[in-house]
C-alpha cells in the first residue's frame, strides 16, 4: 500500500472511531434516560415499535449503498461522468421509490389495528400509528442520506463523510431527549425525532453540493438503463437489512411473543452491552470498506488482500479484547445502567458475547464481498440464517426462557462463518495456508525484529571497523 493510502486509513479509523463513539454514546445515555421517565414497561414498548418502521429500508432496494460501491470503482477508473449518472438515477429512483412508500405506509397504519397486532397495550391504538408514522418517515428520509454519503466515499472523503453524519446524528438524538424530559410520551418523542432527522438529511444535502461541485440533483446524466444495471445487485443487497432486521428486532420481535415486553426491556439493554465489542469490528468495517472498493476497482489484488487480511486480524483482535472487558465489568454495568431496573444477568451477558465472537471474522471478512458488488449469494445466505434464527429464538424463548433466546443466535454466525471466508478467499485469491499465516503474524513484531537484526548487523560492522583502526594504528607506531 502506498502512503496515500494508508494516510486515508489512519484518518479513515478515526473519524470512525469518533462515528461509533457517538453511537456508543447514545446507546449508553438513550437507555437510563428513557428508563427513568418512561419506566421498564413503556421503554419496552418503545423497543418494539422503533424495530418495526426499520422495515421501511427495503423500499430503497439497496440502491444507496450499491451506488456507493460503484461510483468509488468509477472514480477510481478516472470516470467522473459515469459516477454522476449513478448519482443521478439513484437519487430519482430512491425519491420517487419514497413517495410511493410514504403514502402505502400511512394508508396501512390508517386501517391496520397496530396496537392488537403487535400485542402492545399499554398506549392507544392512535398512538402506536403515530409512532409509526412518524418513525417510518424519519427511516425513509434516511435512505437518501446512504447515497449522499456515498458521493463522499467515492472521491476519498469518507473520513469527512463519517465526521459530519456523526455531529448531525448527536444533534437530532439531542432533540429526542428532549420531549422525553419534558414528560411527554412515545408519540410526541416519535415525531421530534423524525423532523430532527429529516433536517439533518436537507442539511447533507447542502453540504454534499457545496464540497463536491460536480455533483448535482438534476437529471441530465440519469437514465433507466443505469437503474437496470444496478437493480440485481441492489436487490440483493436488501439481504443485509432484512438480515439485521431479523437478527435485532426480529429477536425482540419473538422474545416479545414468547414472553412480552418487559421480556424484550431485559433481552434488548443485555444485547445491547454485549453488543458494545461489535463496535470493534464495525470500525475496522467502515474503515477498509471504501479503500477496498478503490483497490478493486483498479484493479490492485494485491493491496485487495493484504486489506482483507488486516481487517480481519484487527478486527477479531480488537473484538476479543472487548469481549474481556465487557463480560468482567458488563452485569454489573448492566444494572446500574438501567437505573437497578434490569438485572445484571452474567449468564445472559456471557452468551451474548459468545455470540459477538463468531460474528466478528465473518462480518469483517464479508466487506470485500459487500464493498465490490457481488454480495448476492452472501445476501441470501444472510438472510436465511437469520430467518431461522427468529423462528428457533421464539421457541427456545418459550421453553428455555432469555438464555435460550441469546443461546439461539449463534446458529446464524455458525452458518455464516462456514459460508463468508471461503468466499473472500476465493475473490482476493488468496488461500487458506496465507490467509490464516496473516491472521497469526503480527506486523509490527516482523519490524522490530527486522530492525534488531539491522541494529546487530551494524554493531558487527562497527567492531570490525574498530579492529580495522585498531590494527592500522598498531601498525603505524610500529
Amino acid at each position: 500500500m502506498d502512503d496515500r493510502t494508508k494516510r486515508r486509513l489512519f484518518v479513515g479509523f478515526a473519524t470512525t472511531l469518533i462515528s461509533k463513539a457517538a453511537s456508543t454514546v447514545i446507546q449508553l445515555v438513550q437507555v437510563p434516560v428513557l428508563m427513568h421517565f418512561w419506566g421498564v414497561t413503556t421503554y419496552g414498548v418503545w423497543m418494539v415499535l422503533t424495530g418495526l418502521p426499520t422495515y421501511l429500508s427495503f423500499s430503497n432496494a439497496g440502491f444507496g449503498q450499491v451506488a456507493g460501491n460503484d461510483m468509488t470503482m468509477l472514480m477510481a477508473r478516472k470516470e467522473q461522468d459515469a459516477a454522476l449518472g449513478v448519482f443521478q438515477s439513484c437519487w430519482w429512483w430512491i425519491t420517487g421509490v419514497m413517495g410511493l412508500t410514504g403514502a402505502a405506509m400511512s394508508v396501512a397504519l390508517w386501517l391496520l389495528p397496530m396496537g392488537r397486532l403487535l400485542n402492545i397495550h399499554t398506549i392507544s391504538e392512535q398512538d402506536v400509528s403515530w409512532v409509526l408514522f412518524w418513525l417510518g418517515l424519519s427511516v425513509l428520509f434516511g435512505q437518501l442520506e446512504l447515497l449522499l454519503q456515498s458521493a463522499y466515499r467515492c472521491i476519498a472523503r469518507y473520513s469527512y463523510g463519517n465526521f459530519l453524519k456523526s455531529g448531525l446524528s448527536l444533534a437530532a438524538f439531542g432533540a429526542q431527549l428532549v420531549p422525553v424530559m419534558l414528560g411527554y410520551g412515545p408519540r410526541t418523542t416519535a415525531m421530534v425525532f423524525a423532523l430532527a432527522n429529516i433536517t439533518v438529511t436537507l442539511i447533507l444535502c447542502v453540504m454534499v453540493k457545496r464540497d463536491i461541485p460536480w455533483i448535482s440533483y438534476g437529471w441530465k446524466y440519469s437514465s433507466f438503463k443505469e437503474i437496470k444495471r444496478l437493480t440485481r445487485p441492489s436487490l440483493a443487497f436488501m439481504g443485509f437489512p432484512l438480515g439485521n432486521a431479523l437478527n435485532i428486532q426480529g429477536s425482540q420481535m419473538a422474545v416479545n411473543y414468547a414472553m412480552g415486553p418487559k421480556a424484550v426491556a431485559v433481552f434488548a439493554t443485555a444485547r445491547t452491552v454485549s453488543r458494545l465489542a461489535l463496535q470493534a469490528v464495525e470500525l475496522v468495517k467502515n474503515t477498509v470498506w471504501p479503500e477496498l472498493s478503490i483497490a478493486f476497482g483498479a484493479g490492485n489484488m494485491e493491496v485487495v488482500r493484504t486489506l482483507h487480511r488486516r481487517a480481519c486480524q484487527i478486527a477479531l483482535f480488537m473484538s476479543l479484547s472487548v469481549v474481556v472487558i465487557v463480560a468482567t465489568l458488563g452485569p454489573t454495568f448492566l444494572h446500574k445502567w438501567t437505573l437497578g431496573k434490569v438485572p445484571s444477568s452474567p449468564g445472559l451477558v456471557g452468551l451474548l458475547l459468545v455470540v459477538v465472537v463468531f460474528y466478528s471474522l465473518w462480518s469483517t471478512s464479508s466487506t470485500l464481498v459487500a464493498a465490490i458488488n457481488l454480495h448476492e449469494r452472501l445476501a441470501t445466505v444472510y438472510s436465511f440464517a437469520t430467518g431461522i434464527t427468529v423462528v428457533v429464538t421464539y421457541f427456545a424463548a418459550r421453553k428455555y426462557g432469555l438464555y435460550g433466546a441469546a443461546g439461539s443466535l449463534l446458529l446464524s454466525e455458525l452458518i455464516m462463518d462456514a459460508y463468508v471466508l471461503p468466499s473472500s478467499l476465493k475473490i482476493a485469491h488468496d488461500t487458506w495456508g496465507g490467509f490464516l499465516g496473516a491472521m497469526l503474524h503480527y506486523p509490527q513484531s516482523l519490524r522490530l525484529k527486522a530492525l534488531a537484526a539491522r541494529l546487530r548487523r551494524r554493531t558487527a560492522e562497527v567492531e570490525v571497523e574498530l579492529e580495522e583502526q585498531g590494527a592500522e594504528e598498531i601498525g603505524s607506531r610500529k
